[in-house]
């Protein structure tokens, strides 16, 4: 009989789910890391919320356990790479809490356009200062979401019912999309030229944090309120101390810190700042229906073997596993590198399309699909895995496709992904190499063979003489090592493509040294 630690505290519904199914469950919150430690050896499954830290060290001392489930959204407290190496499946709920995450950021516009916390204390304090809390309306005010996905969405139905004029600032909305909303689509500039409050519902990753920085809190209209429910780090709390200081910044609404637990901050002190200690999950539904979700995962994993909103693996059969493994690391490696050089570019994306061509056409492509898809999506995304991939890309309305080919080509299997902007279409296609090992065989329409590594440099350049020699100097002065080179054009003296592995990220005073050579149109770092 499977054995599940609940280690934080969980609706007992989660409990009953368990024992219902013949699964042993033992309750325990409240433990500190070792006593956690000293326990956890015989268990397979481990239930946890965010006070419990799943790390290396616990799990080395976890030789049986199996999966962990996050009753939440977010994985912070679990260390998914040293989960995955040991071969633990990582399990989240991300869409349990998403309706009360957005209602408490309109309570907290709420409460930021009225001033009700200050005015409550005053009250009770026994003063009647009626004339000291003069607040402003949201009816006719203009919203500006920066990030619309599944909460920013919600919270748009919300500001739209009370007659707010609403406009969204993300990469991955389309115009249809944005349509059904009844948000107005835009650029970040201008939505910050234009919002009187601001709200951000975007993840934590390298393109978005301090995305509210001092310089971009200074494009702000004067008098603008903005309100965080989302991750700390998105905006830059010192610029944002001194703009309310200021007064540029009428107020600020902030339910997430860059520091958490956050017992002290200069914001604290301020009459025009309302704080709240994370509380964006923190309703009796959100909790039930979280609780509910992850015990009814884990007890199909631990049963069944079936994967279902897993962080590090796909949703796959046991006996489809052994032969989808090697074509999903493929699917997501060209994802990957596809989605690379469109962050870079900062287009939208229209559709994705995955082709199969050969062997690979008749295995299961959903798993496969979604690991392109996840491919694609992270570096622009953060937090999106095979899982919640093809959820994310419906959202923003990429229209997502799948193409089997019939015919027989150059190759016994090949995988090709294609990504639709609104300035281009690209396309990367692999296939397996002895059936295990990913390989690249054409970019953009252009054959090259390479083998991916952990860090490469992409470079499209005009096709004429000199151009290798002078690249190979730049590297070779930087005392940069090429592991591998590779070359493929559309024609004599057309566009030519290279594709170096190195032994490390390539610096940025490199790389801008590459991008000023002649003849280089494009050189992208890509890490895999």
């Amino acid at each position: 009989m499977p054995r599940v630690l609940i280690s934080d505290k969980l609706s007992p519904a989660a409990i009953e789910i368990f024992k219902r199914r013949g699964i042993e469950v033992d309750f325990r919150p409240g433990l500190s890391p070792a006593e956690l430690r000293a326990i956890i050896a015989p268990y397979d499954g481990l239930a946890v919320r965010s006070a419990s830290k799943v790390t290396r060290e616990l799990m080395e001392a976890a030789p049986n356990l199996k999966v962990v489930g996050r009753a939440g959204i977010g994985v912070d407290n679990v260390d998914v790479t040293s989960a995955t190496a040991r071969g633990v499946v990582v399990m989240n709920t991300p869409y349990g809490n998403a309706i009360t995450t957005a209602e408490h950021a309109i309570a907290m516009m709420f409460a930021l356009a009225r001033q009700l916390p200050e005015a409550s204390a005053s009250t009770k304090a026994g003063k009647w200062e009626k004339n000291r809390f003069m607040g402003v309306e949201l009816f006719g005010k203009t919203l500006g979401l920066i990030g619309c996905g599944n909460i920013g969405s919600i919270v748009a139905d919300r500001a739209v019912g009370l007659h707010m004029k609403v406009v969204a600032f993300d990469p991955f909305l389309s115009a249809q999309r944005a349509v059904e909303l009844g948000v107005e689509k835009v650029e970040l500039n201008e939505l910050l030229e234009r919002a009187d409050f601001v709200t951000l519902h975007t993840p934590l990753t390298e393109q978005t944090r301090n995305i509210l920085s001092r310089e971009n809190i200074a494009k702000l209209r004067k008098g603008v309120r903005i309100i965080n429910c989302a991750r700390g780090g998105l905006v830059d709390e010192a610029a944002l101390y001194d703009a309310l200081k200021s007064g540029h910044v009428a107020g600020a609404a902030l339910d997430v810190f860059e520091t958490e637990p956050a017992t002290e901050s200069p914001l604290f002190g301020l009459e025009n700042v309302v704080c709240t200690p994370h509380l964006g999950a923190a309703t009796a539904e959100a909790q039930e229906n979280v609780a509910l979700q992850v015990a009814d995962q884990m007890a199909d994993y631990l049963l069944t073997g079936a994967v279902s909103n897993a962080i590090n693996m796909p949703s796959v059969t046991a006996e489809e596993a052994p032969r989808l493994k090697p074509y999903m690391a493929l699917a997501q490696l060209l994802g990957g590198m596809a989605g690379q050089l469109t962050a870079v570019q900062g287009a939208e994306i229209k559709a994705i399309r995955v082709e199969y061509e050969g062997h690979v056409a008749e295995l299961n492509r959903r798993p496969l699909t979604a690991a392109a898809l996840a491919g694609v999506l992270a570096p622009l995304m953060g937090a999106v895995n095979m899982v919640n991939a093809p959820v994310v890309a419906k959202e923003r309305g990429i229209e997502v496709a799948e193409t089997v080919h019939e015919r027989r080509g150059d190759y016994a299997s090949l995988l090709r992904v294609t990504i639709v902007t609104d300035r281009a279409e690209k396309s990367i296609a692999g296939t397996l190499v002895g059936d295990s090992r990913p390989r690249l065989v054409e970019i953009k329409g252009i054959a090259v063979e390479a083998d991916f590594a952990p860090d490469m440099l992409y470079v499209t350049n005009e096709d004429k003489p000199g151009f290798i020699g002078r690249f190979g100097m730049v590297l070779a002065n930087a005392g940069i090592n090429i592991a591998t080179f590779h070359l493929g054009r559309a024609a004599q003296g057309g566009d030519a493509i290279c594709l170096v592995s190195l032994d490390g990220p390539i610096p940025e005073p490199v790389l801008a040294a590459v991008r000023a050579l002649p003849l280089v149109v494009q050189a992208t770092p890509l890490r895999f």
